[in-house]
């Protein structure tokens, strides 16, 4: 099964889902692992009723961050503010689906850790912990 799940984390990596810019967008986060390097911006455009009516992610590092954040923009799509802000970071875990450890779990959660702090305005880095 494993295999499955590192054929998709690959797949992600060299075909990002949604990389790219949005203008105009209505939120927006962007940071940095500082134990690899890795860099990701999430973008984000809603509407009226507080639904994701497009996402968009940038940035570069390793394939573990880079799929990560590609699946994520995919998973959200469609998806009211407030759902994802509710959202468990096991749901992304669980999308990239093979056991990490610490230091690429770190690379895994960026992208979760970005989009939250685009809707709070803030870093998360604590919730991510908890």
């Amino acid at each position: 099964m494993d295999s499955i799940y590192r054929e998709n984390i690959l797949e992600h990596s060299k075909r990002p889902q949604n990389k790219g810019h949005l203008d105009p967008y209505d939120y927006a986060f962007e940071d940095t692992n500082p134990l690899c390097g890795d860099e990701v911006r999430i973008e984000l455009r809603v509407d009226d009723s507080g639904t994701v009516t497009d996402v968009a992610f940038d940035g570069q590092g390793c394939a573990i961050s880079q799929a990560s954040a590609s699946m994520l923009t995919e998973m959200i799509l469609g998806m009211h503010v407030d759902e994802i802000k509710a959202m468990p970071k096991e749901e992304l875990l669980e999308e990239v689906g093979i056991e990490l450890s610490p230091a690429r779990l770190k690379c895994a959660l960026l992208s979760f850790n970005v989009l939250k702090a685009s809707l709070y305005g803030k870093a998360v880095d604590e919730q991510l912990h908890s």
